[in-house]
């Protein structure tokens, strides 16, 4: 095994703190589609306590996708790729992430049976056939072409996390797995992996993190001296304390996020206290009420 295999191995299995996701696709960029897939993955990641780090949105370029990805994989635990793994000329995620690290593209059997297994035939190809050679095959067949490294066993680089899909998560360099763009295919898959990576967190029950939101009626600037206090004091203990305006709601909201749920909820009461809030669990269930309410 090559040093950068057994480096790639290595990552298979570290601990995961730390995470980015890149969203590769001209749709994306030209306004055509709207990206839900790196909303999804950051509640994925808060869900199970990883550090969502980055998130970047980049065109079906070559070049930019070589860079980004071995950025990417260089400093973050688990990389995620959402677009360009489809049937046409420029879908060339996996050719480029295969250049990327100097790997070859290899048809995958399995995935070839599994396609054949559950993939019914467009109604626009009636007389397709798998045993016949035709434009069609061909397009179907560029995306099971995976990156493979030869040096390391095919198990760990191609995942099959959903019994009903034939769509592979294909890993590469250890930490960057390639889904694909269409949003149901995507929070399936990512879901589906989520018991690989559960093990491998720093809370192994997958808990995550925690977040406190406290409705207020207060505007910001008049909240910030007490919010500052709060920070100095709750931020060593490793929560975070924000403040997010909602524009004409008549009310903003005060943030706690971290994992020591105990020492958080301690701090409710004084919160409430100092922004003249409501504990909420979601942002617009106060909306309703005037601070005379709230004294009561």
């Amino acid at each position: 095994m090559t040093s950068s295999s057994a480096a790639s191995e290595e990552r298979t299995r570290r601990m995961i703190h730390t995470a980015a996701a890149l969203i590769i696709g001209d749709e994306i960029l030209n306004g055509k589609t709207v990206d839900s897939n790196s909303a999804y993955f950051a509640k994925f990641c808060f869900s199970l306590g990883i550090n969502l780090k980055r998130i970047e949105v980049i065109a079906d370029d070559e070049s930019e996708i070589i860079e980004a990805v071995r950025r990417m994989s260089d400093k973050y635990d688990f990389v995620v790729t959402s677009g360009g793994i489809g049937p046409t000329h420029d879908d060339i995620t996996y050719e480029s992430i295969g250049k990327a690290f100097d790997l070859k593209l290899k048809l995958h059997d399995d995935a070839l049976r599994r396609m054949k297994k559950l993939s019914k035939p467009h109604p626009s190809q009636p007389n397709f056939s798998y045993d016949v050679p035709s434009p069609a095959l061909e397009a179907k067949l560029r995306m099971l072409r995976l990156p493979i490294d030869t040096a390391r066993e095919e198990e760990s680089q191609v995942l099959f996390v959903d019994e009903g899909l034939w769509v592979p998560i294909s890993v590469v360099n250890g930490n960057i797995h390639i889904l694909p763009g269409v949003p149901r295919l995507f929070t399936q898959l990512l879901d589906g992996l989520k018991p690989r990576l559960v093990p491998r967190l720093t809370d192994p029950e997958g808990k995550g993190i925690y977040r406190v939101m406290i409705s207020t009626p207060m505007a910001e600037s008049a909240v910030a001296a007490y919010l500052t206090e709060l920070a100095a004091k709750a931020e060593p203990k490793g929560i975070k304390v924000g403040s997010y305006p909602r524009w004409g709601k008549g009310r903003n909201t005060v943030t706690l996020v971290g994992r020591d749920k105990e020492y958080m909820d301690s701090l409710i009461p004084e919160v409430e206290k100092n922004v003249q809030g409501i504990k909420v669990d979601k942002e617009d269930e106060a909306d309703h009420l005037n601070p005379e309410d709230l004294e009561s």
